[in-house]
């Protein structure tokens, strides 16, 4: 079964899936939703289409490991995906996951104004990577 990463955001949502062995990264992509509801509902749509047997949700740390506000709203919406999809949701550290990929960005020469669009597809890679790299 494959493997859903899920970078979390108030207005974007990165999302990366693994292929089918669950080994490798594969297609990601960025999905615009606010409203928490409406996404965990397209989340476990898109899960479900291609096949999705665990869901792996960022967890925003501080640096020093604490959890702030954030990881309290991730912590919520790891409940409302669990709901929507009857899925196993993964809560994974996503300590810097988007500072990678902004880097990652700026290495390929993406410009900084156009960033906004995939970094946080790029994140929800990173985070789906991390949690591929754990389970070998």
């Amino acid at each position: 079964m494959r493997i859903m990463a899920i970078d979390y955001g108030d207005q974007r949502i990165g999302l990366a899936v693994s292929d089918l062995l669950g080994m490798l990264a594969g297609e990601a992509w960025t999905m615009n939703e606010w409203n928490r509801e409406r996404a965990a509902l397209r989340i476990a749509e898109e899960a479900k289409t291609r096949e999705v047997g665990t869901l792996v949700l960022g967890l925003p740390k501080n640096m020093d490991g604490t959890e702030g506000p954030r990881a309290a709203l991730s912590r919520e919406f790891k409940k409302l995906l669990e709901e929507a999809s009857g899925l196993p949701v993964v809560l994974w550290d996503e300590r810097r996951s988007s500072i990678e990929a902004h880097a990652i960005l700026h290495a390929a020469g993406k410009k900084e104004r156009l960033h906004r669009k995939s970094v946080d597809a790029v994140a929800a890679s990173l985070i789906l990577e991390g949690y591929l790299g754990s389970l070998k």
